[in-house]
């Protein structure tokens, strides 16, 4: 017997992860042209932005958790990350809060 008939791929038993790479690439490009699409519909102002913001969300989660390899990781990895993303945001939020354009008035 040879040793390709000992192979994954004989068996069907094929761990390609570039399939799934590419089926979460192409649904990427999707809601990203759902997004352009959003922006010219005549709806409510903050409908518009709820639902970019929500696509942006899920676009970021398939982003860091299979491009980044979040999802294979150990779970400490996926908390130091979220952890990083947390204080990012807050200084961020803080930042904005303290250069208001309320502050920045002359006197």
């Amino acid at each position: 017997m040879s040793s390709l008939a000992h192979a994954p791929e004989a068996h069907g038993h094929v761990d390609n992860k570039f399939n799934t790479y590419v089926a979460i690439a192409m649904l990427l490009a999707v809601i990203t042209g759902v997004e352009i699409g959003i922006v010219y519909i005549p709806i409510a102002k903050w409908v518009i932005v709820t639902a970019l913001v929500v696509l942006s969300i899920v676009k970021f989660m398939y982003v860091i958790f299979y491009f980044m390899h979040l999802k294979w990781d150990k779970p400490f990895c996926t908390i130091l990350f979220f952890i990083g993303l947390v204080l990012s945001a807050a200084t961020v939020w803080a930042l904005i809060a303290l250069f208001q354009a309320e502050a920045s008035l002359p006197i």
